[in-house]
């Protein structure tokens, strides 16, 4: 019998929130494993960097401007992205925000920008990769990918994140009402939800009093290991997934044990 390999050569994937953090790793680890990626973010100078760097290394990347809160911007990224390295067969809707503070402080636009952000920007990402393998023909070959980033905030609570971890359950259910609509068309749609990992969005925090505290009350007592969603985040997007669709799961070193 052989083992599924999780290659992905001959597929185009699309990631949000590409500048930095786990967006750039995804692409890094995507281009590595033969997939052309399109990179998005609204910062676009660092995805055109980061676009040099993968194409420098022998992958095959496409930068382009992405702003996941307007509809005419995903439009024109997934334009892009059928012009320059085909339609996308793999998308990780993974743009997100935090607007940290307890709940009785967050103004009315800091939760807007949050759910604005990290719902439907999600929702319209996923549901513009679902039309577009649909009209390639995902239905035949069943080679659709839709990864939602989610968080493992979905299942714990905590003081300083409500409407970030609000938004981070309706999008593991989103994931689901995906996937049911979408299972007879060929395309599967995962959620991976991770612990906490030292990136750009949140990484000061941890080296504050209250970071470290919170560190120390976790079992293993450490941040996550990017890394550590590498081989899941190859596995949603492979063909070795392709009986796989609706679920989520967490990748967080016991954290939120």
């Amino acid at each position: 019998m052989d083992c599924p390999r999780y290659s992905l050569e001959g597929r185009v994937a699309l990631i949000t929130g590409a500048s930095s953090g786990l967006g750039a790793h995804f692409a890094r680890l995507y281009a590595a494993a033969g997939a052309a990626v399109v990179i998005g973010a609204r910062r676009v100078e660092r995805v055109a960097a980061l676009m040099d760097e993968i194409n420098t290394r022998g992958g095959r990347a496409l930068a382009v401007a992405l702003d996941v809160t307007d509809e005419a911007s995903i439009i024109a990224a997934f334009d892009a992205a059928e012009a320059g390295l085909g339609v996308p067969d793999v998308v990780v809707a993974n743009a997100g925000i935090v607007e940290a503070g307890r709940s009785v402080d967050l103004s009315a636009d800091m939760v807007r920008r949050v759910v604005d952000t990290n719902f439907n920007g999600v929702y319209l990402t996923a549901r513009e990769g679902g039309r577009r393998m649909i009209a390639a023909g995902s239905k035949q070959s069943e080679k659709g990918r839709v990864i939602l980033t989610g968080s493992i905030t979905a299942q714990t609570t905590g003081s300083g994140d409500s409407a970030y971890a609000a938004t981070k359950l309706a999008v593991q259910h989103l994931g689901r009402q995906f996937a049911r609509e979408w299972a007879r068309l060929g395309i599967n749609v995962n959620v991976i939800q991770p612990g906490y990992i030292r990136t750009e969005i949140d990484g000061e925090w941890f080296d504050t009093d209250g970071g470290k505290a919170q560190i120390a009350a976790w079992p293993r007592k450490r941040l996550a290991e990017i890394s550590a969603l590498d081989d899941m985040m190859l596995f949603f997007a492979s063909d070795a997934s392709r009986q796989v669709t609706g679920t989520f799961i967490s990748v967080d070193d016991g954290q939120s044990l």
